[in-house]
This record gives structure tokens, sequence and C-alpha cells, in this order.
């Protein structure tokens, strides 16, 4: 049985504090044990699996977690209440250089030599002990917006049984011959010391200024010829080895008239250095291969010499869209520069030479004596001075481009030729993407062009970093590097060390060696950490510690079936996923992905904590609640794969849009159920056997309506659920409660209040505790803290033997969702309230344009449409057609012209001018002179039958007209058309009419005042009136309509003069029409 709890969910007051309702649902979901309950419930049911991408907890929280912790929420609360059992863990990024980054600033380290002064075991230590700095912050963030996973059971990439799995993830590779040592130009982190991965490298762009120079090269065996090459790497220029041409461009050789030099460099790129073609004098053309072979004259001294450099080589790889058409080649410090020097034989793979004089914080070694000590970035003016000192500087500008920054210290990143450890990758690019293709993305272009077009161009993954607190790569090697052991376990290395292991840090195992088995002494583990990227990909083996534990458990969940994340995820964490499962079972690792876009400051600019240019999440829950910022965030683009621009206002809106009239509904409700037991001693309980006979006999239109409307809903959401599209479900959800609370509850208020009959108004309650039942089940995935709200006052009105029948029913989330019922749809009805609801607007817009409020009534309304049948269905509902527009008389009919309702023609000039360009004026004319008769031609046409028509062959679409209708006959009409329909109002009122209008002026002065008192239906009250002047309109109406009014208010109206002493509520004077009335609301005497 179900315990009672001490939470009180009540409905009192106009509105609800949504942020600290929210902290009450918190409070009641700590009460019952809810996340752990829920697992409880659902342990025998079927599996989904879900995999959390593990963040850093070295820093808070922002609205991208947030966004992608409510996509997840959503999606793995939809699967629990549709049937399966959900485990849900958070994990945790532990290593890396995130962590490392943030000691190294703190205890000031420069580069390795400090680590080693200090000891990689202290080091480690200070790194343990901030790892998790921020996680308190990140469970109260995760907690309080509503999200429900597993913190105590969580996965930290710092476990050693989590660093095992990984172990094991990596022998499965090399075991596979997927693994290797090279020598290659890698992207490197000079602000962390350490090289990263070419994915890693293409998530920081920015548009950064750097220095280009064109610097001239003498050729040896004439001096006064110059090769001319460029550059915007002036650091790169003292490890100069070759220069490189394009052999099938065409070069010329120059006479230079201001310099009075002679410089060789790529026809096409000849007007980038000179603008004026009469400033040089062309010599001689001649092709980049003859160039071949030339030998020049070396910039700096240091590497002078090798034999084998300062020549020019040819490849293809030189372009003629930038620079000269010559490249200078530093091997070590360019990919292609590496590649072709190795082919040409400027450098060798095993004997060198290697020409890369910088240290590990990239300062200038020894070898390069006049710059010794300095960061490279720093070094390119005083690189640049020397140039221009030996007059071999030609030009030099500033360049804006976009360059690759470090990821984590923000610094730029150098590539340059580093050992590291790789996989293949390379080799796998058609299994990646035939696995890529086999899962289901959300958005599809995001898998399709960005993700597919970076797997097509994936290159081996470096995956060593020369780092200290990472998991160890578990590679033992003798000193000459010919045997190698790769360790795929703590027992393993246990049983063949010898040494007893807790933990495989590098502190615990730098110093653990393994016997050779061919007699070469002892081998010892290579110095590198695993790229923390390769833990993260890692992570669906890893979290259960497979394959030590939970073997059976994992195969029978693998691939998992959804993961969320940003759509920079798809040069990382997807990415890694995918390269590790293809690579270890060659299928991808998940099923479905909803790739979320980027969330941005309200004025497009990267959120900056530094710039304050976004309100602390923290502060939003308060003000609208968490809530209110889920459905902000999952009803915009960014669930698209888009960017958002992130506004308050956004937030505010759901709160006064949605979750007001939600509520407001559902206090409707209560007060309508304690109304009934005030007046009638009835207690209202919901009975579900009541709502199937109504509909059944189909009593109320509006009933039938909701009711087949929300089937439609629920088999819509499921439908678009099913296809992960949260972008097409949650507007969809939003309309539904507009036409819940702006539709049905405002055209059955009457019933309600029990203004009918007590049967029917005991049938519209039932049908509204369906209806918002139903929608609290509905919107629990998506708002679960309101949605808990509207549940828990409803249970409230549930038949006592089924409130408290058992532990599933203490949450709205312990609820499978409700299934669509057939014997409830009736689409007839549907359509019919459709066109209701489009003839209503037309005649409200009419209202607006003629500037008669919607109090004061009006004698007619018509409404033509040529379908007989479309009529018939309206005439059905012509009741809430009166009542939706407040007036006295409905008519319908086809025939347009009875009315004197005159069509015109009119060009929609901004569509229209794009097409018809120079013909516009005419064809404006011809559209004009449209008789009714070609109108209607053009209007019955299909709408893939081509254009309406065709004018002075420009063809005239849908959106080129705009049809404009006009009553000539009868002016007391003003008219307008939509969908087919013509409608028609009489706006002018005779003075019953206006007097009515008066008596709604009166009665909704006296509801505000209500509402501000706070005042209760069921409360016993007087209220008194007097007006000023006596004369006016408004004085005469209410002394003559006094008992109306009395009705209309369910309250005695009466005269001020005549009160009592009884106490008074409030007191309030307001301007009405021509006078002013004081309206003082007293507590009853009876």
């Amino acid at each position: 049985m179900a315990t009672a709890t001490s939470t009180d969910f009540s409905v009192s007051g106009e509105t609800l504090q949504f942020g600290n309702n929210e902290k009450n649902i918190l409070a009641y979901w700590k009460q019952i044990n809810a996340f752990e309950t829920s697992n409880k419930l659902s342990k025998d049911r079927p599996k989904y699996t879900f995999y959390d991408g593990p963040p850093f907890a070295t820093g808070l929280p922002h609205y991208g977690h947030i966004l992608a912790g409510t996509i997840k929420d959503t999606v793995t609360r939809w699967a629990y209440q549709t049937g399966h059992h959900v485990e849900r863990r958070f994990g945790w990024d532990c290593h890396g250089l995130p962590v490392e980054y943030e000691i190294d600033k703190t205890l000031g380290i420069k580069g390795p030599e400090d680590v080693a002064k200090m000891g990689i075991a202290t080091y480690n230590n200070h790194c343990r002990q901030i790892v998790m700095r921020y996680a308190n912050e990140w469970e109260d963030v995760v907690d309080r917006m509503g999200r429900w996973i597993d913190f105590r059971h969580d996965y930290k990439t710092m476990y050693p049984w989590f660093m095992e799995s990984v172990w094991f993830v990596f022998k499965q590779l090399f075991d596979k011959d997927l693994v290797y040592r090279g020598f290659k130009v890698m992207p490197y982190s000079m602000g962390c010391c350490t090289p990263l991965s070419n994915f890693e490298a293409g998530q920081n762009y920015k548009d950064t200024d750097d220095p280009a120079v064109w610097v001239s090269f003498p050729l040896v065996d004439e001096p006064t010829v110059k090769l001319v090459a460029w550059t915007t790497t002036p650091w790169t220029l003292p490890s100069n080895l070759a220069l490189c041409v394009n052999p099938n461009s065409t070069y010329v050789k120059i006479l230079d008239k201001t310099k009075n030099e002679t410089f060789i460099l790529m026809e096409k790129r000849l007007a980038e250095l000179y603008k004026k073609p009469d400033s040089y004098q062309v010599l001689e053309t001649l092709k980049g291969s003859q160039l071949k072979g030339l030998r020049y004259t070396p910039l700096f001294p240091y590497f002078a010499h090798v034999e084998s450099a300062f020549r020019v080589l040819c490849d293809d790889y030189v372009t003629e869209e930038s620079g000269t058409g010559v490249v200078h080649q530093a091997p070590y410090f360019g990919e292609d520069d590496h590649r072709v020097c190795l082919a040409n034989g400027v450098i060798n793979r095993d004997t060198g030479p290697v020409v890369c004089p910088i240290d590990a914080q990239c300062r200038f070694t020894d070898e390069v004596k006049d710059f010794q000590g300095q960061n490279v970035k720093e070094a390119d003016k005083a690189i640049i001075k020397f140039l221009k000192e030996s007059k071999r500087l030609v030009h030099q500008s500033v360049m804006k481009h976009s360059y690759p920054f470090c990821w984590r210290s923000d610094t730029p990143l150098i590539y340059r030729a580093v050992p590291s450890w790789f996989v293949r990758v390379e080799g796998m690019i058609d299994r990646l993407l035939a696995n890529n293709s086999k899962a289901y993305w959300v958005p599809d272009f995001v898998k399709e062009k960005r993700f597919a077009n970076w797997l097509r161009d994936a290159r081996d993954w470096a995956i060593s970093r020369n780092r200290y607190w990472g998991n160890p790569i578990p590679l033992w090697i003798s000193d000459d590097g010919q045997e190698v052991v790769c360790v795929g376990s703590i027992e393993e290395l246990q049983q063949l060390s010898g040494v007893k292991l807790d933990d495989i840090h590098r502190e615990f195992v730098d110093d653990v060696t393994i016997p050779s088995r061919t007699g070469k002494g002892v081998l010892r583990r290579i110095p590198e950490v695993f790229d923390c990227w390769f833990e993260s990909g890692s992570m669906p083996y890893a979290q259960v510690h497979y394959p030590f534990e939970n073997k059976d458990t994992f195969m029978n969940t693998f691939p998992a079936d959804f993961i969320a994340e940003g759509i920079d995820q798809t040069r990382g964490w997807f990415y890694t996923l995918l390269v590790i499962s293809t690579a270890l079972y060659d299928q991808p690792p998940f099923k479905n992905l909803i790739v979320n876009g980027i969330v941005l400051a309200s004025n497009g600019e990267k959120m900056s904590k530094r710039k304050k240019n976004y309100p602390d999440p923290k502060l939003i829950f308060e003000e609208y609640g968490a809530d209110a910022l889920r459905l902000y965030l999952i009803t915009s683009p960014v669930v698209r794969g888009e960017s958002l621009k992130f506004k308050e206002e956004g937030v505010r809106d759901v709160v006064k849009d949605v979750f007001l009239p939600w509520y407001n509904a559902l206090r409707l409700l209560v007060q309508s159920c304690d109304q009934l037991k005030v007046d009638k001693k009835v207690t209202f309980v919901y009975d579900e056997k009541r709502l199937y006979a109504s509909m059944a006999s189909n009593t109320n239109v509006m009933d039938t309506w909701i009711v087949s409307y929300t089937q439609t809903l629920l088999d819509f959401v499921k439908q678009e659920m099913d296809a992960y599209r949260l972008y097409t479900v949650v507007p969809r959800l939003v309309k539904y409660i507009d036409m819940l609370t702006n539709w049905y509850v405002k055209l059955n208020k009457r019933r309600f209040k029990g203004e009918t009959s007590q049967e029917d108004c005991l049938i519209s309650l039932n049908v509204l505790c369906y209806v918002l039942l139903t929608m609290s089940k509905l919107m629990g995935p998506f708002t679960p803290f309101l949605a808990e709200y509207m549940y828990q006052v409803l249970r409230k009105l549930m038949p006592p033997s089924s409130a408290d029948a058992s532990e599933q029913d203490l949450s709205v989330h312990f609820h499978l969702m409700p299934k669509s019922e057939n014997s409830l749809i009736n689409k007839e009805i549907e359509r019919a309230v459709a066109a209701v609801q489009t003839v209503i607007c037309m005649g409200r817009v009419v209202r607006e344009r003629k500037i008669v409020p919607m109090k004061y009534p009006l004698p007619e309304f018509v409404i033509i449409h040529k379908d007989a049948s479309i009529l018939k269905e309206l005439q059905s509902l012509e009741d809430f057609v009166r009542e939706g527009l407040n007036v006295r008389k409905v008519t319908f009919s086809q025939d347009r012209e009875l009315y004197g309702v005159e069509m015109r023609a009119e060009p929609n000039y901004p569509t229209l001018g794009k097409k018809a360009g120079s013909k516009v004026k005419a064809v404006t004319e011809k559209i004009r002179a449209m008789s009714d008769a070609d109108i209607e031609q053009l209007l019955s046409k299909g709408e893939n039958e081509g254009p309406l028509t065709v004018i002075d062959e420009i063809p005239i679409e849908t959106e080129d007209v705009h049809i404009v209708y006009r009553v000539a006959k009868q002016t007391q009409f003003e008219a307008t058309a939509e969908q087919g329909f013509v409608v028609l109002l009489d706006y002018t009122a005779d003075a019953s009419l206006k007097d009515e209008g008066l008596i709604r002026e009166i009665t909704s002065r006296v509801q505000k005042l209500r509402k501000e008192a706070k005042v209760k239906p069921t409360d016993d009250i007087n209220i008194y009136y007097a007006v000023e002047p006596l004369t006016s309109e408004i004085a005469r109406i209410a002394l003559e309509q006094q008992n109306e009014i009395t009705t209309i208010l369910g309250k005695p109206f009466l005269p001020l003069a005549s009160s009592q002493n009884n106490k008074v509520i409030i007191s309030k004077k307001v301007p009405v029409k021509d006078g002013e009335i004081e309206f003082v609301i007293t507590e009853s005497t009876n």
C-alpha cells in the first residue's frame, strides 16, 4: 500500500510560484525516494540502454549542459513511461588536460622539469584533489533541473576498475595490429606541453592576426636570382631545409624595377606582390619542374651543414590560390613539409637529421642561438628583424585568418613532429561510414553531412599524451624497442611483474618492470598516458567493468538505445565511441542519437563568464522554474542542431503563455468542484466509466472534440517520440494546452459552474479531469515538476479506493504513458471544431479591425463557404460560434453574391517583384484587372497543379497574390476571408446590445477585483457599488440591471448606500466608460 505523505499539494491563488513549487516537489521526491522507487517498480521490464557522456567536474555546469541534460532526461523518462527499465548513471571525466591545466596554473608549473622536481606522485595527488571540485554544484544543478540520474553509482574514469577496462580495450586494438608508434607532425599545445589529436585541434578555431612575410632565397649558381617564398609562421624559418614548387604550374623570372632585384615566383601569384603590372618586367617563363634540384643559400647558418638540404623540390600540394607558389619547407613543423622532404631524401626516417630546435614549452633551444629561450610565436618579431637586416625580407604584412587554438589552455597550436602512439583509423574509414549509416541521428543532416564528411577525412588517431594525470598506456618495451608486451588487466600485470597493485596511475606502475622473455633484461613501461578521449570513448565497456564483470549484461544491452550531446561532439565523443566500437565489434555504439546545437548569448556571442553575457541558471530556476527553462530550450531550434540566442524573456513567456493557462484550467476544475460541494452538497469524484458513457452518447460536442483531440495527440506524440523528434512534439503539446485553455475551457465555463444542469456540470468536470490527468502524464517527461504538481492535485479527485492503491500511484512518473483509445476518436468533430476555430478567429480579426471589444454583443455573423457539407458540420456547433464571438445570430450561406461580397486580386510585391523584375508593373495591372470569375478559377486550383496562372510568361503562385474581399451592398457588414471561408460581421449594435456590453463592463471589473482580493468563488460576500455621475449611462445600467448583474456574479450586487457595517475585503474606484464606479466587496452577514 502507498504511504501517506506530509507534502500538501493544493490550488490557491490566481498564480503559482513555479520556482518555489518545484522545491516542494523536490522535497516530495526525496520523501518518497522517487528515482530509486521508480527503478524498483520497473526492474522486470525490458531494458533501455542509455550512455551519459562524462563531463569534467573542474568547471561549473552551463546552459549547454542543461540543454543536453534536458534532452537526455526527457527521452529516458519517455522510455521509462513506455514500459522500459532505464538505468541512468552519471559519469565523470577525471583525467587529462582540463585537470592538469588547472594544477599547472595553481602551482605555477611551466614544463616537465617542474613536474620532475615535484615528483609525479605529488603532482597526481594535487590533480586527484581537484578532480571533483564542482561535483556538488553539478549534482545541485542536475537535481534542480528535475533530471533523474544516479550519482551514487556513478562511474569515474580514474576508478582503477574503469581504467582496467580501458586497458582491455587497448589490448584488443593492439592484438588486432591497430596500434603503432609513429613520428608524425601533429597539433601540439604549447600551453599544455603535449601533442593533440586532429579532432581536438578542430575544436577551437579563432580569427587571429599573424605576420605574413615574403622572403628571398638566392640561388647558389646564380646569386643575383632569388626564389621568393611566403609564410605566416616566421618562427619556422630557422628550421628551413628546402623549398617546394608545383611542377605543373608556370613560374616567371622577373625584374623588380623598384628594388632592382631578380625574383622567381608563380605567374598566377604576381598580383599578390605587385599591385601595378608596370612595377616589374618578365624576363623568362618556365615550368615548376624546371626549378627542381636548384640549390639556394640558407637563410640561417644553424643547419647549413645538412648536405641533403637547401634545394628546390616539386609536389602537387603547392596551390595557385595563396602565397607565391614557392613554399618553404620545415619538415618537422609541417605535415606536407615532412612528407615531401622524406620523399625527396632531405630527411630520413631512421637517420634524420631531426631539425626540431624547440623544447616541450615551444622555446628555441641552443641550436638556434640568436633566439634561444624565446617562445616561438613571440620570436616572430625578432626573426622578421633579422630577415630585414640580412636583406632577405621582400615584403611583410598582417594576415587575419582562422587558426586552431588549444581547447584547454586557449594558446595557439603549432604543428611539430613528435613520437606518438596511434590507432589505425584510416584503414577503417569504409567501416566507420557503414556503421554510421546504421545509426539513427536527429537531425539527419548532422549524420549525413558534418559527421560523415569528418569520417571520410579521418586520420590515424594519436592516443598518447606526454602527461602525468591519466591512464597509463599499458605497453612495456625493451631498451632496444624490439620486445613489446601489451598488458590487458591488473591481474596480468601482477602475474608478469610479481607486483601487487591496487591502483594503476603512473606513480604506481612507472617503476614496475617485466622480465624479458628473450633475454633483453627488463621491459619498462613507456612514459605516455592515454588521451582522455580514448577513455570517454571506452565508457560503454569501462562503466560496467567489462569484460571482468557484467559480461552478459553488457552484451545484451550493447549498443546503447540512446545517447545525446552537443554538435561539437561530432569531432569528440561521437567520433571516439564509433572508432572504438567499430574496431572492437564492427558495429555502431548507439542506435539513436539526438544532436543539439549551441546555446549562445542573446547577442549571438559565445556565452562567457568573463563578459557576464547570460543570466545565472540558478536565478532562472528561482524566478521562473526549471520546467520553464526546459520547455523554452526544447521548443527552440537548438534541438534541431541549430544555434539558439538565449533570451530570458523566452523563458518568461513559457510561464505566461503555457504554464499559467494550464494551471488556471486546473484551478477552474478545483474551484468548480468546491462550488459544487457548497451549492449542491455534491462531492465530485473522477469516474472513467462516466467518461466513456458520455462519449458514447455524444452528450456534448466540445467534450467529444477535446477527448478525441487528446487521442490524436497521444498518437502523434508516440509516433514522434519513437522517432526522437522532440522539435515536433513539444510545439504540439504547447498547442494542445492552448486548445484546452483558450477553447475548451473558455467555451464551457457555464457548464463547469453548474449553470446548465447538475448532470451536465458533472460530465464536463469529468472530461476536464480526464484531460488534465492525461496531460499530467503526457507532459511528465518534458515538465516533470508541473506534471507532478498537477497529478498530485488531481489525485484528490480520484475514487478513494484507487487514490492510495499502490506505490505506483505516489508519482505521475511511476505511471505508464496513456495510450489512445479508438472508441474515443471522432475525426469529423475534430475537423468541424477546427473549422469553428478558423471562423471565430476570423470574426475576432474583424472585431479588432472595427475596434469592437468582445464584451459587446453584435447582431449577426455570416459564414460563407461553397461546400455545403462543411457548413453542415459548422451548424452543429453554431452555439459555440455564437458564444465564441458574442453574437446574437449566426447565418450560413453558400452564396457570396447574395451578400454583395466582391473579390479583388492584389499583388504581393516582396515575392512578385523578385520574380517579375522589369515586368512587375505590367503584371500588377493584369492581376488587378482580374474578374471574380478569374479569381474563383485561381482559388479552385489544387496545391500540386502547378502555378495558379501565367501572366506575361511569369508563373503566378499562391504567395504572389493577395485576395481582398469587400462588401459592396450592405454597409453594416465587414468581411474577411481565409481557408475557403468568407465571413461577414455586422458590427452595428442597437441599444439593447450596447446595454449588454455595459453589463459585461461592470461584471468584468468586479471579477478582476475579486481576483485582486484573492476572493474564492465559494466565499460568502456582498458587492456594493456607487456610480458617478448619476446621469451617466453606466449609472443607468447599474440601477436597471441590478438583478441581472447579481445573477451573473452569483453574489448580491447592491447600492453602496444600502451597505451595513460588514467587514470590507477590498474597496476601489474604477473608471468605466462615461463614469466612475466605486466597488466595495464585504463579507456577508448571512
